[in-house]
């Protein structure tokens, strides 16, 4: 009988946390991957932390972050924490292997240093 009490229909599941290794930014998130079953015949480029948008009232969404392709980290989507060219990088990893980018990609890191 306890079992069913603690398992109740008023019962919340609880979310997980989205935390940004970088900045730290967290967040509760619904779903990860790239089809979340909220939205409709949307699917993203890359697997991605996602929350539901509570201001649209058609199953809009919010992408907080993802994984790094290198090294696995979690990050937000700030251009402070990661890059998206392809696949999602951190800016560890691209500075890491900047060699490996495309030229302009470069370029407008270097911009939005001096910025």
């Amino acid at each position: 009988m306890a079992s069913a009490e603690k398992h109740g229909h008023g019962e919340e599941k609880r979310k997980e946390v989205f935390v940004c290794q970088n900045c730290r930014f967290s967040a509760h998130y619904d779903y990860f991957g790239r089809k979340p079953p909220f939205t409709k015949s949307f699917v993203l480029m890359e697997e991605a932390f996602v929350v539901k948008d509570p201001f649209s009232a058609d199953g809009g969404m919010i992408t907080l972050g993802s994984s790094c392709c290198i090294c696995g980290a979690r990050v937000c989507l700030s251009q402070g924490c990661s890059l998206f060219y392809t696949k999602r990088f951190c800016l560890t990893c691209v500075k890491r292997n900047m060699k490996e980018f495309p030229k302009e990609i470069i370029e407008e890191l270097a911009k939005k240093r001096k910025e």
